[in-house]
């Protein structure tokens, strides 16, 4: 008996410390190993305590892999199956057990405060997942987190940073994703609905055991100050998580900025979830949003592959202007993360239906990567630097971005407003080249509009934090734009045609008007290859005296 209480003893202390929980205790589990049934109960202070029987501990040893039944799971779709699914990662966390969903079960997850922890493949298979969003205790408490059994460590040494610079004088364990914050500077200062006072200057990048930053996501501040820098380890072995239909009861809650993130977390690098659905449920005329039912935050090498999700119904509040907005509601958020990518990703609702909100959201990230694609935008906030698309289509919101770096379009179809919109709310500034190659741009879905490729607006005006750029440099080879009229869809009298650029400031019609934040313009655009359907001319812009500078190549 003295045994087992000693075994008892010593993995109950392991769990906490090698699951690496916080300190609250919803979110904590206790995993023993005595002789008995497999057990799974709640103790008072709202820990989850699991007991897995030496006997059963070899079997499934033996077998390499725990299932959700095998802690009561019942998956008839009726209980509440969220403690026993907790316990089940929380068992194959601590012994390195794949874990498996039963074939053709529904798991019902209700509204209890409770995280399931993955540290281990997960095929979730053809079973079905409810997770009732209608009486939540927590909106913030993610379903399950994607975690490591690495610990993040802080730079002590390191007091400043240099734009582009290439090494760090500090040895690591191995690669590490490094994050810096600099809090006496504020970034990315919003402009107009939804304005606030910005962000702390922030920055994330990689390097290897000696200390040498991979270029290919350089840093892209300085910092004359850090107030916090952390290293987080890079899991090196892949994590798989496959398979699952997802349904989400979407909540009944008020109409405001209250997120729900009742969501798969990934906080782990390399990633790859696949072969998964998500699908929504019971939206009513209100609801608050959701900040993305597969969260990627604070990781590098993420993937995310052969996956069909869902646009959420779009609702409206009161900005931090006093003024009625629209509130971004996702379905895939990317936040603080390095070369992520989603490869043949679609979803199940229109992706032209303006009455569901662009399907992604991110800030703070780099080399972000769409191939094969149907959604509904690509959309970068608080900026990327390198952002891919390819052999995509994107619908009604297309294309949003601000960053710096290589924005690259191709072999893809865009169905917005413009090819390209650069977001007026951070200053509508990319630093660094545009790339649009092999593409067909449909304005506005075949509604009759004057568009415009590049679309954006910058009064000079505001300070955001940072000068802002538009691309230094833009080449279009082989686009085709689609702006055919059509019996019920007729183009204004005056239809002119496509412009290169929107007419970003109205006011800045001559020399007097004077910019307190001057824009940077571009100075070269090259085309090749441009066709329209209407016949009509591509021009560069309703305000030609902006943009008179520019000087563009069509290579006759």
């Amino acid at each position: 008996m003295k045994k087992y209480w000693l075994l008892t003893l010593v993995l109950s202390l392991s769990a906490f410390v090698t699951q690496g929980q916080t300190k609250n205790p919803l979110d904590s589990v206790v995993v023993t190993s005595e002789k008995g049934e497999n057990r799974t109960y709640t103790h008072e202070n709202g820990a989850l305590h699991v007991n897995v029987s030496p006997t059963n501990l070899a079997k499934f040893k033996a077998a390499g892999f725990v299932r959700y039944s095998d802690f009561g799971a019942k998956g008839d779709g009726k209980t509440d199956d969220i403690d026993a699914i907790a316990a089940t990662h929380a068992v194959a966390n601590r012994h390195s057990l794949v874990v498996k969903a039963n074939e053709g079960a529904t798991y019902y997850i209700g509204g209890k405060e409770r995280t399931a922890l993955i540290r281990t493949d997960t095929q979730f298979g053809t079973a079905a997942f409810i997770i009732d969003d209608t009486d939540v205790k927590n909106r913030n408490a993610p379903v399950f987190t994607v975690g490591s059994d690495l610990k993040p460590f802080k730079l002590e040494t390191i007091t400043s940073l240099k734009r582009n610079q290439k090494k760090v004088d500090v040895s690591f364990p191995g690669p590490c994703l490094i994050t810096v914050t600099n809090a006496t500077v504020k970034h990315y200062i919003r402009f107009g609905l939804n304005q606030n006072n910005g962000s702390s200057q922030t920055d994330l990048f990689l390097v290897d055991k000696n200390g040498n930053v991979d270029m290919n996501a350089p840093i892209i501040w300085d910092f004359d100050r850090i107030t916090d820098i952390t290293a987080l380890p890079l899991d090196e072995k892949p994590l798989t998580i496959s398979g699952g239909r997802f349904t989400t009861i979407a909540n009944k809650a008020e109409s405001k900025y209250t997120y729900y993130n009742r969501n798969i977390a990934v906080r782990r690098s390399n990633v790859l979830v696949e072969n998964l659905e998500h699908r929504i449920t019971d939206e009513e005329d209100h609801g608050a949003p959701y900040g993305g039912f597969i969260n990627i935050g604070d990781c590098a090498y993420v993937t995310v592959k052969n996956t069909l999700l869902t646009g959420h119904k779009t609702y409206s509040t009161i900005g931090a202007a006093g003024k009625p907005v629209s509130m971004g509601s996702y379905d895939l958020s990317v936040n603080r993360a390095l070369n992520v990518s989603f490869i043949n990703c679609s979803q199940t609702n229109n992706i032209n239906d303006p009455t569901y909100w662009g399907i992604l959201g991110s800030n703070f990230c780099k080399n972000m990567l769409y191939d094969q694609c149907t959604l509904s935008r690509f959309d970068a906030h608080q900026g990327v630097a390198n952002a891919t698309i390819r052999n995509s289509t994107l619908g009604h919101m297309g294309i949003n971005a601000i960053g710096s770096g290589l924005l690259l379009v191709e072999n893809s179809t865009i169905r917005g407003r413009s090819l390209v919109n650069l977001r007026s709310d951070y200053g509508s500034t990319w630093q660094g080249e545009l790339v649009i190659r092999n593409c067909v741009f449909v304005p506005a879905d075949g509604k009759p509009i004057s568009a415009a490729l590049i679309s954006g607006s910058y009064s000079g005006l505001h300070d955001f934090g940072y000068t802002c750029y538009m691309p230094e440099r833009i080449t279009i080879d082989n686009l085709r734009i689609d702006d055919t009229a059509t019996a019920d869809r007729q183009h204004p009298g005056t239809y002119q045609g496509v412009a290169i650029f929107a007419n970003f400031n109205p006011q800045l019609t001559d020399a007097s008007y004077q910019e307190k934040f001057p824009y940077v313009l571009t100075k070269k655009v090259i085309l090749r290859n441009i066709t329209t359907a209407s016949g009509k001319t591509l021009r560069i812009s309703d305000n030609a005296f902006m943009f008179r500078e520019v000087n563009v190549d069509t290579g006759k």
